[in-house]
């Protein structure tokens, strides 16, 4: 089946046409933050209703960064990580970046320890909560106040 290769020039000339007879498409604008409903909605997705108690995870990273586009994000559960006794994931959720899921990692016994470390972009100061599901069905977490004095999204907008 041959498909028909259009110029640059015929597809902005289309575009052209399509945004001055007002049929172009209606692009949908969301918020460039979200909100603490929106990362209790993103914590539901990834573990349902679980009760989530304190404890067993140690969220690691600096409660102030000059700069929020590379933070240091380091995440350890304890758990003795063995055949019936292990941490199945490991998610990390924020308050008000666009993304409120910002990662979960997949554990099984085999992984030997429940740690990770990372880099994370913060869009402001915000509340970090990791949560970590374990094979018994329980889920723990641990949370941390981080004070941004240059937000990742406005530094770009300063140069």
């Amino acid at each position: 089946m041959a498909r028909s290769r259009r110029s640059r020039r015929e597809i902005l000339q289309i575009a052209g046409a399509l945004v001055g007879s007002g049929m172009a498409l209606r692009l949908s604008i969301r918020p460039a933050r979200a909100t603490p409903e929106m990362m209790q909605d993103a914590v539901r997705a990834a573990i349902g209703e679980a009760a989530v108690k304190k404890g067993r995870v140690k969220l690691d990273l600096p409660p102030i960064v000059e700069n929020g586009n590379s933070v240091p994000c380091t995440v350890s559960v304890e758990s003795p990580m063995t055949a019936t006794d292990y941490v199945k994931a490991i998610h990390v959720f924020n308050e008000k970046n666009p993304q409120p899921n910002v990662i979960s990692v997949k554990l099984g016994p085999r992984a030997g320890r429940a740690a990770f470390s990372t880099r994370i972009r913060l869009a402001d100061s915000q509340t970090i909560t990791a949560i970590a599901e374990m094979a018994d069905g329980t889920c723990w977490s641990d949370d941390i106040d981080v004070i941004v004095t240059l937000a990742a999204c406005i530094e770009e907008s300063i140069h």
